[in-house]
């Protein structure tokens, strides 16, 4: 659910809490987004890190409409997709140079 700009995650516990969506990417059929708990900020530094999740988009069986995002947690998917954002953000960043 968007709401100001941030996808609201409910949590298996039913908290619930805002995420920014940095990027987006289609990999092999499969989407997924890149979010933080922080709104991305022009001026941050480079030297600032951003704490991130790398979602994988599902749609719930039940309900078409509905999407699901699961936190990517296998080691090697992870490690790919991290490197596929990172370049990502370095070529939109060489472009607003």
């Amino acid at each position: 659910m968007e709401k100001n700009g941030a996808i609201m995650l409910t949590a298996e516990d039913g908290s619930e809490e805002a995420f920014f969506v940095v990027e987006k990417a289609e990999i092999a059929g499969r989407e997924y987004l890149l979010v933080t708990n922080e709104p991305m900020d022009a001026e941050e530094t480079e030297d600032e890190e951003a704490e991130a999740l790398i979602l994988r988009v599902n749609k719930d069986q039940e309900e078409d409409e509905t999407l699901v995002y699961d936190v990517v947690e296998d080691e090697e998917e992870l490690v790919i997709l991290s490197k596929y954002f990172e370049e990502l953000l370095e070529d939109e960043v060489s472009i607003e140079e």
